[in-house]
């Protein structure tokens, strides 16, 4: 398990402290291609200065547009190395979500890659360039010059393109700054080996990591800074999964969201487990993987274990090495499945957890030794370093134990804040350090906590959070919408999905697959509701405000659930 060595390091600092210490021992797989941890450092090291090649400076924004690959990895801690940070996006999102990010977060690079399956990143890459007034030639489609003020500039910091591709020509005529993820690693080479050492040096606890962005209730995604700190509150979370180097972690969860970042690249260099990397969940790759290369740990939401259930009994594997992982279960909808898992699955016991990326990946986690009951029917126990109450949101007195109230939670390792928004971060974090969560569970007898749901309209939709407000706000831009009102609605699969209220405007000829399909390749597919009705009106109090609770009814009605 980690010990507390990593207690005062920094994230740029570890894999190079890692390769000290486990050395040639096998760190990160990947669709066939091995790295050792002296190998991965290496790549970090070469790759960091890269990044100084290209000009990168302490605390810049670069974007991190990729589906999860070894270059990924190199990428998030090489930016650690020099005191950049770090955004990451969400492979899903599309151009109006992308753009919207790059330009909330200031950010001065993005990397992408080419192609993905059938979807091009370079186009949509090469629309945001233009977005943001560079291009990837030396002129716009009018031939105006970019810096000559005719075209409005809406993303006025984004500056340098890379892309990992092995097609060099895809580029064609490149702006200066966009290069390939092979020539960003050849221009580091000019660059000495001393100065990656003295910005990692320069980088200290309190510096800003990463910017993760979650979504929120305001109508758009919410950008969480997190520093350094988040290191040494992991210990815990390990300590409990007892985890040792002799440990095989296969991680099928995206790098850009925190479960997958910390359990993955983080939990891998921090003692010394094997990182077995897919691009993409799928259940049957994620089992052959568990047999073929001797897996000891998953992790996920119940919409993963689900689907591992249902591929295990349909093609039994032989599961004998899987040990344990983290499963965001505890929840009403999900105790018939963990009752049913801890049977399909044997021997893989999980660990239940709830966890918020502004406080923690865990904030509370059940113990190896934790009861079947607990394991099942409980969010977990609270980790190391991580006060929790449970208020009455309308006063913020305690709840009495088991009594259902707001989630609070109180820790040094909270973030430091969402950028460049100060009053979000006021309401949410109160002046004695409680963070106000906006979710619903009790505190039993036995001290583990039971998550029941939202406070916050917040949807979750196969594990990703959805903003109902930021999807209604996108259907709205639509000609034919004159108001629309987003709501979830429960999914055997997804656990959750959006369904749209729509009043149309006077005289509109739209339809629901009309509506939906405007949707597509512009926002990310979860966010797109499985189904449109239309309505002559919105229900509403007496305050004007949607009555979203009727319409969740109607929508359980409308689709037989």
């Amino acid at each position: 398990m980690v010990a507390h060595w990593a207690e005062l390091l920094t994230a740029g600092t570890l894999p190079r402290e890692a390769a000290a210490r486990f050395g040639d021992k096998e760190a990160l797989t990947f669709k066939g291609q091995r790295y050792s941890f002296r190998q991965l450092a290496d790549a970090v090291d070469a790759a960091a200065k890269g990044f100084l090649a290209l000009g990168i400076e302490p605390d810049e924004k670069v974007a991190i547009w990729l589906t999860n690959c070894p270059e990924w990895v190199v990428a998030m801690f090489a930016l650690a190395r020099i005191g950049a940070v770090h955004v990451p996006i969400n492979t899903r999102f599309r151009t109006t979500d992308v753009e919207y990010i790059l330009r909330q977060s200031d950010a001065t690079t993005l990397l992408i890659q080419d192609v993905f399956g059938p979807i091009d990143y370079l186009a949509m890459a090469r629309d945001l360039m233009e977005m943001g007034g560079v291009g990837l030639s030396s002129a716009q489609p009018d031939g105006s010059d970019p810096s000559s003020g005719n075209q409005q500039c809406r993303l006025p910091e984004l500056k340098r393109l890379v892309v990992k591709t092995d097609n060099p020509g895809a580029l064609t005529l490149a702006h200066a700054e966009a290069v390939t993820w092979k020539a960003l690693l050849a221009g580091g080479e000019s660059v000495s080996e001393d100065l990656p050492r003295r910005r990692a040096g320069a980088v200290r606890r309190e510096d800003t990591l990463f910017i993760m962005y979650t979504s929120g209730t305001t109508g758009f995604p919410k950008g969480v800074m997190r520093n350094h700190s988040i290191v040494p509150s992991l210990f815990d979370r390990y300590r409990r999964l007892q985890t040792t180097e002799r440990d095989v972690f296969i991680n099928y969860l995206p790098l850009f969201h925190i479960f997958g970042y910390v359990d993955g690249p983080l939990g891998s260099m921090l003692n010394g487990y094997r990182q077995v990397l897919t691009d993409t969940f799928d259940a049957d790759e994620a089992l052959d993987l568990v047999e073929r290369e001797g897996g000891t740990l998953l992790d996920g939401f119940d919409a993963h274990l689900r689907a591992l259930v249902e591929a295990q009994q349909a093609r039994p594997r032989n599961l004998g090495t899987l040990r344990t992982g983290i499963m965001a279960m505890g929840m009403a909808s999900t105790v018939a499945l963990g009752y049913r898992a801890r049977k399909a699955l044997a021997p893989y016991r999980y660990l239940s957890a709830y966890g918020i990326t502004e406080v923690g990946a865990c904030v509370t986690l059940s113990y190896p030794d934790s009861t079947e009951e607990q394991a099942c029917e409980t969010s977990g126990y609270p980790v190391d370093g991580f006060e929790i109450r449970v208020i009455d949101p309308a006063n913020d007195q305690d709840q009495p134990t088991g009594v259902p109230g707001e989630i609070v939670v109180r820790t040094p390792f909270v973030m430091q804040g969402y950028y460049k928004k100060p009053e979000e971060t006021a309401k949410a974090l109160d002046p004695d350090g409680w963070f106000h969560t906006g979710d619903m569970g009790l505190l039993r007898p036995d001290g583990y906590l039971r998550f029941i749901g939202r406070y916050k309209d917040m949807l979750k939709v196969g594990g990703e959070n959805v903003d109902p407000v930021e999807v209604e706000g996108y259907l709205a831009m639509h000609p034919g919408v004159r108001e629309v009102a987003v709501v979830g609605c429960p999914d055997a699969k997804l656990s959750e999905v959006p369904v749209a209220f729509v009043v149309a405007r006077p005289n509109a000829s739209l339809t629901a697959d009309e509506l939906i399909a405007s949707c597509r390749g512009r926002i990310a597919s979860f966010k797109i509701p499985r189904e449109v009705h239309f309505v002559d009106e919105l229900p509403m109090t007496s305050s004007g405000k949607v009555q979203k609770a009727k319409l969740r009814e109607a929508a359980v009605r409308r689709l037989g659930t």
